[in-house]
């Protein structure tokens, strides 16, 4: 799916683009609370020219408030927490759990079909993205143990969110309800992110941290979760999850071109298990002559 393409590579190129503006201009906390408001104007303003339709808030609150919860405000605010206490490598490592939770609440929730070699493709997906990170270099420490559960419940909260809002894009277009879920992920982030947003050093920005800003706001935060939601609605929260594991072999690439890194011929091989996972998890049934 190419716009799953997309969405990998915008969070692959985050990882780098994030570091440039966060922690040094502007906390955590009030870093996810410009995202957030950035994609509500931005989805405000789209919306109308994608679907005229609206959600009953009466009948569809809880469920937007759940969405919320689950897929921006819990799921930006416990991943950024925790990758600020534990180490890079444990907070890339333990987020490869995201897809396989997708799995166990769609089996839960009953959301979507599930064939057996979406299962296998899952787990070949996991392997070659664990190898390609270094998974060795993961390490249990108990100064960094709180940050390891927060990124595992960032997985499982982001999984869930993944799910759940199926049943919404099943009624009402992505955009709205994406704008609604960010309208109540704001409200949600503003006590924990007004102060570090009043507060950050906005006056110290030059031109490449003001293009990362942008980028993050608007790329990373508005694009990505439209382009996901549309997603879900195609082809199911599965196919969606099962992405998030090229986004390792895309940041390599990034990294390659910037020449911090390089790609090698072991490398290579597990990008390839990661490819051929995705794509048995997203062959939904047997082809037909």
């Amino acid at each position: 799916m190419p716009d799953l393409i997309i969405v990998s590579i915008i969070y692959a190129a985050t990882f780098t683009i994030a570091k440039w503006i966060m922690p040094e201009f502007i906390g955590a906390y009030g870093f996810i609370l410009l995202r957030i408001t950035a994609a509500a104007i931005l989805l405000t303003i789209v919306n109308p020219f994608f679907s005229k339709k609206k959600i009953p808030l009466k009948e569809n609150a809880k469920d937007l408030i759940i969405c919320a919860f689950f897929g921006v405000a819990a799921n930006m605010l416990m991943f950024f927490k925790g990758l600020s206490i534990t180490h890079e490598i444990n907070g890339a490592v333990l987020m490869l759990f995201s897809p396989v939770f997708v799995f166990i609440f769609g089996l839960f929730l009953k959301t979507e079909k599930v064939y057996w070699w979406n299962i296998i493709g899952i787990f070949i997906a996991a392997i070659g993205a664990l190898m390609f990170l270094g998974g060795g270099s993961f390490r249990i420490e108990a100064a960094t143990a709180y940050g390891d559960l927060l990124i595992i419940l960032n997985a499982i909260s982001y999984a869930f969110f993944l799910v759940y809002v199926r049943k919404l894009l099943k009624k009402f277009h992505p955009i709205t309800v994406t704008k609604f879920a960010f309208y109540f992920g704001f409200l949600m982030v503003l006590p924990f992110g007004l102060k570090e947003a009043l507060n950050a050093n906005y006056g110290g920005m030059e031109m490449i941290h003001w293009g990362s800003l942008i980028f993050v706001l608007v790329m990373t935060t508005f694009v990505t979760y439209v382009l996901s939601a549309l997603a879900i609605k195609q082809g199911g929260s599965t196919i969606v999850g099962a992405y998030i594991y090229l986004q390792p072999v895309l940041a390599g690439v990034i990294a390659h071109i910037a020449g911090v890194d390089e790609i090698t011929l072991v490398k290579v091989c597990f990008a390839a298990m990661i490819f051929l996972g995705v794509y048995l998890v997203s062959i939904k049934k047997h082809a037909t002559n």
